[in-house]
């Protein structure tokens, strides 16, 4: 069998039921054109995850993370069935693996939960037998194969999982932003596409809120060398940015206005809460010369989770806003969203005059 090809689809693809027909043809001709089985990995359509999570807050506002992890990660299995569905009308082996059947272990968390083993056979078996394996992001299953989820945005870590396991150098990664930026372009005016990112510069963009990649698939790809492409979602899908061990080490600001900054009484408090966030998978930063923490992406309910593991309180002080320049970062806390991007735009005009990020940007 000729190796597979591994392909990410993000939510924004599937904005209309239409959506997955137009896919559906573009994968098609795809195989016929390069001869080789699709492994696509696709993310649930816009709205369809929050949709569940509200209802699960009205059933029950403090629900359990085994309620959370085996209820949200539904609306991808729908994504996936649908295009698997309109890829059978048109004559396309197609088949769904979902997140009990694909071979994808994960520790007892069940969200946030960290990918351990990857077991190749179900994914490559279900390949031999059909052209396309559609399988929905950000689902796995623990030692006892219950159900986990992999995170907010995890679909780029099964794409990568998936490409580990069909033995792919390469991952497509699809979505409505064509690559990396050096600061969110709908935030910060002047943004410059990178074309080539290292690994290393990717996995700390990400930890510090940049919506580029789940960091955990950018470590995963830097494990096994696998090269991360990203493209458009719309014809004729360029690519925008390759992240591999030959990327550039550049420059970017970063600005997420969901994160926040928790600040503690003192270094002991912020030492172990940021000791039990990264024991329960939760992106979180801690600050070096303060007792602060940053908690990134603003998809937990801080309270709840402070409260469960019996934590000590703390002051939100603010959002961070974080200079990058390649391994290095420098951390800013700005009081409002509409100073934080004020000032992510100050310091993103400052980066211009660095040579480092004007090479970097082609």
């Amino acid at each position: 069998m000729t190796r597979p090809a591994v392909l990410k689809f993000g939510g924004s693809s599937f904005r209309t039921a239409e959506a997955y027909r137009r896919l559906a043809e573009t994968l098609a001709e795809r195989i016929e054109a390069d001869g080789r089985p699709l492994a696509v990995v696709v993310s649930a359509m816009p709205g369809e995850t929050e949709k569940l999570r509200e209802l699960l807050r009205e059933v029950n506002p403090h629900p359990a993370d085994a309620s959370v992890a085996g209820l949200l990660t539904l609306a991808d299995t729908v994504g996936a069935q649908l295009l698997s569905a309109a890829l059978l009308r048109i004559g396309c082996r197609s088949t769904v693996l979902a997140g009990h059947q694909l071979g994808f272990t994960t520790g007892s968390s069940f969200m946030w939960a960290r990918l351990e083993d990857i077991d190749p056979v179900p994914l490559t078996q279900a390949l031999v037998e059909h052209e396309t394996v559609i399988i929905p992001g950000g689902q796995a299953v623990d030692a006892a194969h219950c159900p986990t989820w992999l995170g907010k945005n995890s679909s780029d870590l099964s794409a990568v999982a998936a490409a580990v396991a069909v033995g792919a150098n390469r991952c497509e990664i699809y979505s409505d932003v064509d690559g990396i930026y050096s600061a969110d372009p709908n935030l910060v005016a002047g943004a410059r596409l990178l074309p080539n990112v290292a690994y290393g510069v990717a996995r700390s963009m990400s930890l510090h809120g940049a919506k580029v990649l789940h960091r955990g698939a950018v470590q995963l790809a830097e494990q096994y060398n696998v090269t991360i492409l990203c493209r458009s979602n719309e014809a004729p899908f360029p690519i925008g940015s390759t992240i591999s061990e030959a990327g550039a080490a550049v420059s970017a600001v970063i600005v997420n206005l969901r994160s926040t900054v928790l600040r503690y009484a003192n270094h002991t408090q912020a030492d172990e809460t940021h000791r039990i966030f990264n024991a329960q998978g939760v992106e979180a930063i801690r600050f070096a010369d303060s007792p602060c923490i940053g908690v990134i992406g603003g998809y937990l309910d801080i309270d709840m989770f402070q409260r469960r593991h019996s934590l000590p309180h703390a002051r939100v002080d603010g959002i961070p806003v974080v200079e990058l320049s390649g391994s290095n970062s420098q951390i800013h806390v700005a009081q409002t969203a509409d100073e934080a991007v004020r000032l992510a735009q100050k310091l993103h005009e400052n980066l211009a005059t660095s040579p480092e990020t004007a090479l970097s940007s082609g």
